[in-house]
């Protein structure tokens, strides 16, 4: 759950997980696509870049 501003009826409301349509990881982040309550699809993009370095163990 999170709250967010509909672009359309500028209301901030809470967003529920059964609103969420699709989440998509892109190098930006990542890209919630959500139904707000008056009905307008809405975008959220929310978390760390895609890109990430990875460390890997070196052996003793």
């Amino acid at each position: 759950m999170f709250t967010h501003t509909c672009t359309v009826c500028a209301r901030r409301q809470l967003v529920f997980t059964s609103q969420i349509t699709s989440m998509t990881n892109t190098e930006a982040g990542i890209v919630v696509l959500f139904d707000c309550w008056c009905g307008a699809e809405q975008t959220w993009l929310t978390g760390k870049s895609a890109r990430t370095t990875r460390r890997t163990p070196v052996a003793a």
